[in-house]
């Protein structure tokens, strides 16, 4: 007698992914002040990009996906190539990069400049995407 086969069913995941870079620790060019500006310093880079997920993806069809490495090799590139008077600048920068992926809707980047200031650890800036407030933006932009 044979055992009856079991009929499992696959969980159905989301249809959104988060791809979460932590600790990117990187050095460039940042400030304004004249040793900052001869000096490269230490930033670390903490990235969270929010995408959608086909069903090519889930079937682990590797060219539908959103390439992290690609992503963070472009961020390296970018930072240590650049010089940036503010971290506001750097931050949009990197957001920017993280966000061009046609299927991204949202992502966040957090950068912090350690030993920015005296008596802490460090000091963040974070900037956020949001692709509908974009699309928005642009279509206000087209109106007025």
């Amino acid at each position: 007698m044979q055992p009856t086969p079991i009929n499992l069913k696959k969980p159905v995941p989301s249809k959104r992914a988060t791809i979460n870079i932590r600790n990117l620790r990187l050095r460039t060019f940042i400030g304004f002040n004249p040793e900052e500006k001869e000096k490269q310093q230490d930033i670390v880079i903490n990235i969270e990009i929010n995408y959608r997920v086909s069903d090519s993806v889930l079937d682990d069809h590797v060219e539908q996906a959103l390439n992290y490495k690609t992503v963070a090799k472009e961020v390296i590139r970018h930072v240590e190539e650049g010089r940036f008077l503010l971290l506001e600048k750097l931050v949009a920068d990197v957001l920017e990069i993280c966000s061009e992926h046609p299927e991204v809707i949202a992502s966040r980047v957090t950068i912090d400049k350690p030993h920015a200031l005296r008596f802490a650890d460090s000091v963040s800036l974070t900037l956020e995407y949001r692709r509908e407030e974009a699309q928005s933006l642009t279509h206000l932009e087209k109106v007025s």
